[in-house]
């Protein structure tokens, strides 16, 4: 029996990088798919190579527009009656320094990364408990962890995601929800080409990702963890070792980042 036989996923973000790769991999573990972005075309694509776009359902919105979390979700309850597995992976990021960048900037990173995740959960949450629980998946990063230069609003949204699911975890654990939270490091999407730069330089000129691990290989390594309902999930090479340097030996990692290639 494939691991997400008959299982409801949907996937914010879907449209490229993480959340393409991640699509067609449960497509291809048996899920029953909802797939969001903002441009219909992307997920049109993306449907018809899942290997039974029958089962895959096309919703299209922008996370940002929280006022219309609620209707998003009566719509994406429509498709299947209900959600068994909700992943936020809708995000953008960020390159630019902190004293360069205007505060209208942080807060449409919040929007996106921080204040949509939250909506889109608040008005899902009803349902999962209605249903008898759920899954939360959330797409961090190791920014979530260690702030890293050029990245401080976009670190500062992956750590309030943090704080807000460790808080829903603790409180719906008796309502049979689940928290999966998944820390990439480098992985070759366009996150950083399409981040956000304020600060007179080109994203695109930034190729730390072009070495990281391929989002096929990615989407597998998260697969396995959604499964077995792993409370996080690190994803890359050795930048996953600044997890555990932050927690036991953070004058070493702050030495570290002075010197290390973080674009």
């Amino acid at each position: 029996m494939k691991r997400f036989e008959d299982k409801v996923v949907w996937i914010t973000g879907a449209s490229s990088g993480i959340g393409e790769a991640l699509a067609l991999e449960l497509a291809a573990d048996g899920a029953r798919l909802i797939v969001s972005a903002r441009r219909r075309e992307l997920l049109d694509a993306l449907a018809a190579r899942c290997s039974d776009p029958s089962v895959v359902s096309v919703l299209p919105m922008d996370v940002a527009e929280t006022e219309r979390a609620g209707e998003h979700v009566k719509d994406a309850v429509s498709r299947f009656g209900r959600v068994d597995v909700m992943v936020h992976n809708a995000g953008i990021g960020q390159r630019s320094l902190i004293v360069a960048t205007p505060l209208e900037v942080d807060r449409r990173i919040m929007e996106v990364n921080y204040f949509g995740v939250v909506a889109l959960t608040r008005a899902l949450l009803p349902e999962m408990m209605l249903k008898g629980g759920g899954q939360f998946v959330v797409i961090s990063s190791l920014a979530g962890y260690v702030g890293t230069p050029y990245r401080s609003t976009y670190s500062a949204s992956k750590h309030a995601l943090h704080g807000f699911f460790e808080s829903l975890r603790g409180e719906h654990a008796k309502d049979s929800i689940d928290v999966t939270m998944v820390c990439p490091g480098f992985v070759r999407t366009d996150i950083t080409k399409k981040a956000v730069a304020v600060s007179g330089e080109d994203p695109s000129k930034h190729t730390a990702l072009e070495t990281g691990l391929a989002p096929d290989a990615a989407a597998k390594k998260i697969a396995r963890g959604i499964a077995t309902k792993k409370r996080e999930i690190y994803v890359g090479g050795a930048e996953v070792l600044g997890v555990y340097l932050r927690r036991y030996a953070p004058g070493l990692l702050a030495t570290a980042l002075k010197h290390v290639k973080t674009t």
